[in-house]
């Protein structure tokens, strides 16, 4: 068995798209302060976050996109959809700012010899992480889905797909209709997975990121991971 993690860490700061809260990481507790409780002398350090709930890799849950009463919060999942068989597709030749189109997913299906079926975790990899991070072009510049391929995916009845930007979409119209297509074909993704690029030919394989319980939670931070087979 091998575990490859697919999750960034989470950071003081780390970039997250502006109309997200900014993630703050501070000590709140030193092993220099020491208490004593009858008579024995202890110490605890602790950390304090601060953060939304779509902060670093995360999964958006339905209510995030879906504003009818039934729409389910994060605590509210089925947690069998975040174990789940996967498969990953290499669209790591698409340049910075495209669309990915049917085609484009329809051959790298195919060049990964898989077939995508119901109830799959789809991974996207794009090379975006490695080309991008720490740049401006971090927020803005990554490949994206449009309301076609996404609608090809939720065709497939998939459970979730994954992608290494902050949206799954280019931003503006592009990734509003992408989330809408989510919301109306019953499945959601991912943002911000990284090392998808050690998925890349190896075939079918688990998917585990359980996100936190955090009740009325229209997204969760996850630890995203790949179990293969050895």
């Amino acid at each position: 068995m091998q575990l490859i993690d697919l999750s960034r860490g989470i950071s003081h700061m780390m970039p997250r798209l502006p109309n997200h809260p900014s993630i703050v990481v501070s000590t709140y507790a030193t092993h220099e302060e020491v208490r004593e409780a009858d008579g024995y002398k202890f110490t605890n350090a602790t950390m304090a976050l601060a953060m939304g709930d779509h902060a670093g890799t995360h999964v958006d849950a339905p209510v995030h996109f879906d504003s009818s009463p039934d729409a389910l919060s994060v605590d509210r999942m089925p947690l069998e959809n975040f174990f789940t068989e996967a498969v990953c597709l290499d669209l790591s030749h698409k340049e910075l700012k495209s669309d990915i189109s049917v085609a484009d997913l329809e051959d790298a299906e195919r060049a990964a010899g898989v077939d995508i079926r119901p109830k799959d975790t789809v991974l996207l990899h794009m090379d975006f992480y490695r080309r991008a991070y720490g740049t401006p072009g971090y927020l803005t510049d990554f490949p994206g889905l449009t309301k076609e391929s996404a609608t090809w995916l939720g065709q497939k009845k998939i459970t979730m797909f994954g992608v290494e930007a902050v949206s799954p979409g280019r931003p503006g119209r592009t990734n509003f209709e992408v989330h809408h297509v989510c919301r109306d074909m019953g499945f959601t993704h991912m943002e911000g997975l990284v090392n998808m690029e050690k998925l890349v030919g190896k075939g079918r394989f688990r998917f585990i990121g359980f996100p936190l319980k955090i009740v009325g939670g229209t997204g969760s931070p996850i630890r995203a991971v790949a179990w293969l087979d050895d």
